[in-house]
């Protein structure tokens, strides 16, 4: 397989943008929301995460030839690979922030410093947690049904990809809907421009014009002089991290977050393997792993992780070239300081057609891959993915109207009869946002079981759902000031709930009769 193919420019402008994204948003959190210096940011956190992305891109773009090598094939796809945007809020509202205020609250010297260190330790743990599954997940990813995968896969991507870029772009419909018809015509209508350009090269090159000639770009004013930053190892202060009172404070996060991370690197690799890329799981996995914890080694407070989208870029011609070039791009914009020139330079909306067009193919794969009877175990695992971006709306309304806020009241169960008013239970949505990744996936292989009349299956699917709704890692919620999150103790509704649905499933061979004459396995 060639090293770069035409289709592998297209890729890079997805996943580099992707990234670049990201990076800008963990910069600014870490500036205005944790009071970062500048320096700390620049010379320790961006470079840091750029050689997670750096290490991680270039392995998986070996392994892509590799798997081309070994199977004589020329159209296999490297797995997308980069920072994780859950961990990236999770991390700063959850344990960088308490542990700042905790800090000035004791009077040390360098709250900042403190707060930095609590995100190593929990990107380095995270990492652990990647690679310690990495030695179990396959056994996990056989024994459940690729529609339990897919589905839930293709609800995050409706609602954290798709969704958020079509309100971008229906909100900035001259460079929105204009690039968005350069991505349907070209991938969709399997054309080619003439002259021989990439369809996303034509996207985001007609994009920045236009975002440029209407106002839209450029952003503020622009960025002073670049400065070189090399990546340096921190381990003295990712030993200081490894503090009693870190642990315990933070651990109830951490870990829902390296298994969150974990699940969803499993359902990445069934949507490559249904893409016709099959992938060893356990070096997949210990690479992301390593990303995670090379990232903490380097100053990072962020984790990497595979992204989802694989079936789309592939679909693009994207090959293993993509992979390589993004991860050494971003390396040298955090290297060399010019992260915030690229991102002032070409807006967002220039790229943003590529990654809806992402969460549409990955959608559209969970129907396309599965049997077509099992459609409606997929459209069940996408349905929580959807209800969490409906609690993130209702969230995001209410800091509009000033809660969650400095100076207004903190969120609180009163908030729930208040929504009830317009006969929108929000509890739900609460409960369905945390452990949302298990729920998905859960729902949907049970679903398949029943479809299948495997009913001491689906049983079992419920019995692990009352299990983790017992440990808190499903369903269990609390209120923080401007936010609910996991909770790690006991949902002894759901638990109740699920103990009940499996009892009425294990009981169904006596309760039931089927009704075309056909007997399924029980």
């Amino acid at each position: 397989m060639k090293r770069f193919v035409r289709g592998d420019l297209d890729g890079f402008f997805g996943l580099a943008l992707d990234n670049l994204i990201l990076l800008l948003v963990l910069s600014a959190l870490c500036r205005y929301v944790l009071g970062f210096p500048d320096a700390l940011i620049a010379g320790r956190i961006l470079p840091g995460a750029a050689v997670s992305l750096l290490v991680g891109n270039l392995y998986y773009a070996h392994q892509a030839r590799r798997l081309a090598r070994d199977t004589a094939r020329d159209d296999v796809c490297a797995l997308p690979y980069g920072l994780n945007a859950v961990t990236v809020f999770a991390f700063v509202f959850l344990v960088m922030l308490p542990a700042k205020l905790a800090a000035q609250a004791a009077g040390a010297a360098d709250p900042a410093r403190v707060a930095w260190q609590a995100g190593l330790l929990a990107c380095f743990s995270c990492g652990v947690i990647e690679f310690a599954a990495s030695f179990i997940v396959e056994r996990i990813r056989r024994a459940t049904p690729r529609a339990a995968l897919l589905s839930t896969l293709a609800g995050l991507a409706l609602a954290f990809i798709s969704l958020g870029f079509l309100f971008r772009a229906y909100a900035n419909p001259v460079v929105g809907l204009t690039t968005l018809g350069v991505i349907l015509l070209g991938y969709f209508g399997r054309v080619r421009f003439r002259g021989g350009l990439p369809v996303g090269l034509v996207a985001v090159a007609l994009g920045t014009a236009l975002a440029w000639g209407t106002g839209l770009a450029p952003s503020g004013p622009p960025p002073g002089a670049p400065s070189l930053h090399l990546p340096l190892p921190v381990i003295g202060d990712l030993i200081a991290s490894f503090r009693a009172d870190f642990v315990v404070s933070y651990f109830a996060i951490v870990v829902p977050m390296g298994l969150f991370i974990v699940a969803g690197s499993m359902q990445n690799l069934e949507s490559a393997e249904a893409a016709g890329d099959r992938y060893p799981s356990r070096p997949s996995l210990a690479v992301n792993g390593l990303g995670s914890i090379a990232a903490a080694v380097f100053g990072s407070c962020f984790p990497t992780t595979l992204y989802i989208g694989h079936p789309g870029w592939k679909a693009m011609g994207a090959r293993a070239g993509y992979s390589s070039a993004s991860g050494v791009f971003l390396a040298l914009l955090c290297f060399t300081g010019t992260l915030a020139h690229v991102a002032w330079l070409i807006p967002v909306e220039a790229g943003m057609a590529i990654l809806l067009w992402i969460g549409i193919v990955m959608s559209a794969q969970a129907f396309q891959a599965t049997p077509a009877q099992h459609a409606p175990a997929v459209v069940i695992g996408i349905l929580p993915g959807l209800a969490t971006w409906g609690a993130l709306m209702a969230k995001a309304g209410l800091h509009v109207a000033g809660l969650g806020l400095p100076g207004g009241a903190a969120f609180s169960a009163e908030l729930l009869p208040k929504f009830l008013q317009s006969d929108v239970h929000i509890a739900g949505a609460f409960a369905l946002e945390q452990g949302v990744v298990f729920t998905a996936m859960i729902l949907s292989a049970m679903t398949v079981a029943i479809i299948e009349r495997r009913f001491n299956t689906a049983a079992t699917w419920c019995g692990i759902a009352a299990l983790l709704s017992a440990t808190g890692l499903m369903h269990g919620y609390q209120y923080a000031f401007g936010d609910t999150v996991l909770a790690l103790r006991p949902a002894w509704p759901y638990v109740s709930g699920y103990a009940l649905m499996a009892l009425l499933f294990v009981g169904a061979r006596w309760l039931t009769l089927p009704q075309d004459g056909v007997h399924g396995s029980h």
